[in-house]
């Protein structure tokens, strides 16, 4: 992939916390004004994970509709930047934070770290993608899917067809050929992990009893070989053969990755290929969405509702794809070319609500973490 990776591409543990770097977006416009901690401050603070990328030149125009200049605080992976958040309630580093997802909203919801806002251009979202509608203390910006990729060569050549779904993947004809993230310390491992347990439901559940759910599942594909590694960069770029149109060196044919890893590689080849070298197993997808708000405490809680509702703007939303490799949360933004050629576009992903992640995640991630890394 590129230096835009998708979750490491924020993939980095999400139980290490990583200071936070304070970084100025080139061609934001003039002076702070004071910094973002005086009154009447025109700097508004974006916090977030290290994988949020914007164009200068989107940058640039929010600075000139509203006159404000965007800093942006990283800090790390997603995971390590809603802890912080949490740490630093009443008392933020910012204004905006933008990064929590579907997998870890309620903790952040729970800690009352937010302000309700209703940003201008949620009538464009869809329903489904509003998790807090009632009370609009985050405002959905992007979402993607959680998916195995393959690699189309090693599926062509070994004259076998690829897998398309959960069950497929513990079928003897794919013993050893799959490596994901640890679901402790990976988003896209966790996220796997969710869209295994929305599949077969959970053993200690009534509906997923009789089957063995998502532990018996995890069990056989750890006897079929299920390879496991810490974080999306190892997974994708070392263990997966497909990696970088082929010229990786790993042994892997399928990989936990996202549906837009196949963009990801065609926009960052030399030589643009008619199709993308690797797939995307649509029956193994669960949905990620991700959302910004305004923190309780900012110091220029005017600018954050204004950076708000260009995060929803047309202008920000059509950037989002080739500079974080996610779909755009409002229905009326225009996709590049490069999403609707090369990319999947996953019409049934498994979901899970906030409120049962937030219930079962502990004690679903230290069960699989005996189950499987034993």
């Amino acid at each position: 992939m590129s230096t835009n990776r998708r979750r490491a591409l924020g993939t980095a543990a999400l139980a290490t916390a990583t200071a936070l770097a304070a970084t100025a977006l080139t061609g934001c416009g003039g002076g702070n004004d004071g910094g973002s901690g005086a009154a009447g401050s025109k700097t508004v603070t974006l916090v977030g994970h290290d994988s949020f990328l914007v164009s200068d030149a989107v940058l640039k125009k929010f600075t000139e509709e509203t006159g404000y200049t965007v800093t942006v605080l990283r800090g790390g992976d997603a995971g390590a930047a809603v802890n912080q958040a949490i740490l630093s309630k009443g008392n933020p580093q910012g204004d905006v934070f933008f990064g929590v997802d579907n997998t870890l909203l309620s903790r952040a919801l729970d800690h009352d770290i937010f302000v309700p806002h209703g940003a201008k251009g949620l009538d464009r979202v869809p329903k489904e993608l509003q998790l807090d509608a009632g009370r609009q203390r985050v405002t959905p910006v992007d979402y993607g899917d959680i998916c195995v990729n393959y690699d189309r060569r090693y599926f062509a050549d070994k004259k076998l067809d690829p897998p398309r779904t959960l069950d497929d993947l513990i079928k003897p004809e794919y013993k050893n050929l799959l490596v994901t993230e640890n679901a402790a310390t990976s988003s896209p491992g966790l996220g796997f992990l969710l869209g295994t347990a929305a599949r077969y439901g959970d053993a200690d559940s009534p509906e997923g009893a009789a089957s063995g759910g998502w532990q018996q599942y995890w069990k056989k594909l750890k006897e079929n070989g299920v390879e496991v590694v810490d974080g999306w960069e190892q997974a994708y770029t070392e263990r997966f053969s497909g990696s970088a149109g082929g010229k990786a060196k790993g042994d892997r044919p399928l990989v936990v990755s996202y549906a837009s890893s196949p963009t990801a590689e065609v926009t960052n080849a030399k030589d643009k290929p008619a199709q993308a070298p690797t797939g995307v197993a649509t029956g193994t997808c669960f949905r990620q969405i991700e959302f910004a708000g305004l923190l309780k405490g900012a110091k220029n809680p005017e600018g954050g509702k204004a950076l708000l509702d260009f995060l929803l703007s047309t202008t920000f939303q059509e950037d989002v794809p080739l500079q974080m490799y996610v779909n755009p949360a409002r229905q009326d933004a225009k996709l590049p070319e490069a999403f609707t050629t090369y990319g999947e576009k996953i019409a049934d992903p498994a979901t899970m609500a906030p409120e049962t992640i937030a219930k079962n995640r502990e004690r679903w991630v230290k069960t699989w973490t005996s189950l499987v890394r034993k």
